[in-house]
């Protein structure tokens, strides 16, 4: 065991970080693993077994799910499509192109009110806090309840061992979270755009090559609010980062002597540059221990104004419309969506939903398929619904668990996402042409001939909502 698990001041931040003063008080539901990991219902453990990851030298995650309080996670990252890599080569760099995003992000919290917990990771920064469950807040966000029928089917998908710990009311909770949690996004990537020398995105979505020739970006990464409660989990801090050599690609890239080993930290009186130092050094990593606090901050005050704020959105209209209607039942997708009329899209397009394994599974390619399917007048809810009859067909050969994950809310969170950002007019199509989805890698040799993306994109700027 390291020197960094033995301490004792590291193993008393970790149970505040799960919510009590002791492991028998703790309100994380769940702890597992996440480094190079996809959810493993096997690998999930109580709270009261924190020892047996320690004893282990592991990467530490947990539930995103609590007993007492409801959670509201803020995931922002560096990402680089041609050099995976490069956050860790060279973070100086990476951590700096993400700073002026941070700070947009410290100043809506602040104007609001929220006074999250900050931590910074491998790739970028989380933002975490939390409201009782017994709040007000909590009662009104219970009350939006956007898609009960998908509610039932991820309790469907719950592994036994969490069964009685996490209930439909809390799934539930989690899918009015995501659409808060989604016009933060917006407020981010609004405000930071214009500040930030890359591309600002919600999600890792494709984009095309910066002034660096690289197809790189900074995501708000909010994708875990598109899946079950059950599957999604944070970091915890002052423990193990191992992604880089977890998923092989230390190995691969042959940067063994490049990569140093680093903790997750929680940024306390200190800026980036301090902490990717901290984060390298067991001693340094220990003091921090000794005197910064990681227990979730209650903000209720706060989450109470944001969510006023979403209440009286455009983003909440386009959500009321956008849940104005279902998916069609299963049992008549041979009837329609599976007869949808390809032939009037775009080529890439046409491919994407003819052979979706699995550019349909990127957020790219959603949303690709989004925007070709509103420029056909569809509605944005059937376009999930059109995206979820391909993930639940078993023809295509998914590699994903969908008895693990559902297809619906997979489908529902990212249409919703990409229209929404249509409709509120964050989404000026600027990539929404030829080369930019040939640069993505989401061209195809037929689509030399035969693509018509540009009168998608003049429907789609013509139908612009005011």
């Amino acid at each position: 065991m390291s020197a960094l698990y033995t301490d004792g001041a590291v193993r008393q931040r970790l149970i505040e970080f799960l919510g009590g003063d002791s492991l028998d008080h703790a309100t994380a539901v769940y702890l597992t693993h996440s480094d190079g990991f996809p959810f493993d219902r096997r690998e999930l453990r109580p709270p009261a077994e924190l020892d047996w990851f320690l004893e282990r030298d592991l990467d530490i995650a947990r539930s995103l799910a609590d007993s007492q309080s409801c959670l509201l996670h803020l995931d922002v990252e560096y990402v680089n499509f041609d050099s995976p890599a490069e956050a860790f080569v060279d973070p100086w760099r990476c951590f700096e192109l993400q700073e002026p995003v941070v700070r947009v992000i410290e100043s809506l919290l602040l104007e609001w009110g929220i006074r999250p917990l900050h931590l910074i990771t491998g790739q970028g920064h989380h933002f975490v806090w939390r409201v009782s469950r017994s709040s007000e807040t909590v009662a009104r966000l219970r009350a939006l309840s956007p898609a009960p029928e998908l509610t039932r089917r991820c309790m469907e998908r719950l592994p036994s061992i969490l069964l009685g710990r996490i209930k439909a009311a809390d799934q539930d909770l989690f899918a009015s979270v995501a659409l808060l949690i989604e016009f933060v996004a917006h407020c981010i990537k609004e405000k930071a755009a214009s500040q930030c020398a890359l591309p600002v995105e919600i999600t890792a979505v494709h984009v095309g090559p910066c002034v660096t020739e690289q197809r790189e970006m900074i995501s708000i990464d909010i994708s875990e609010y598109g899946d079950p409660l059950h599957t999604r989990m944070v970091r915890m801090p002052f423990t193990n980062y191992r992604k880089p050599w977890a998923t092989g690609l230390v190995r691969y890239l042959q940067l063994e002597e490049e990569i140093p080993v680093m903790a997750s930290v929680p940024l306390h009186e200190m800026d980036f540059r301090q902490a990717l130092k901290v984060r390298q050094m067991d001693e340094d990593v220990l003091d921090l221990a000794r005197r910064a606090c990681v227990r979730i901050p209650l903000q209720e005050a706060g989450t109470e104004r944001l969510l006023d704020h979403y209440l009286a959105s455009r983003l909440r209209r386009f959500h009321e419309f956008y849940y104005s209607t279902r998916h069609d039942p299963q049992e008549i997708w041979p009837e329609t969506y599976d007869r949808t009329p390809l032939a009037a899209l775009p080529f890439c397009a046409r491919h994407l939903l003819e052979s979706p394994n699995d550019l349909l599974l990127k957020p790219a390619g959603m949303q690709l398929v989004t925007r070709c399917m509103l420029a056909q007048g569809w509605h944005p809810r059937h376009i999930a619904g059109l995206i979820r009859s391909k993930f639940e067909n078993p023809v295509h050969g998914w590699g994903v668990r969908w008895d693990d994950y559902e297809a619906g809310t997979r489908a529902d969170f990212y249409t919703r996402l990409f229209a929404g950002l249509h409709f509120t007019g964050l989404d000026h199509l600027v990539d929404f042409n030829c080369t930019s989805t040939q640069e993505k890698g989401f061209c195809f040799p037929l689509a030399v001939q035969s693509c018509e993306l540009q009168s998608a994109r003049q429907k789609l700027l013509s139908n612009l909502p005011s």
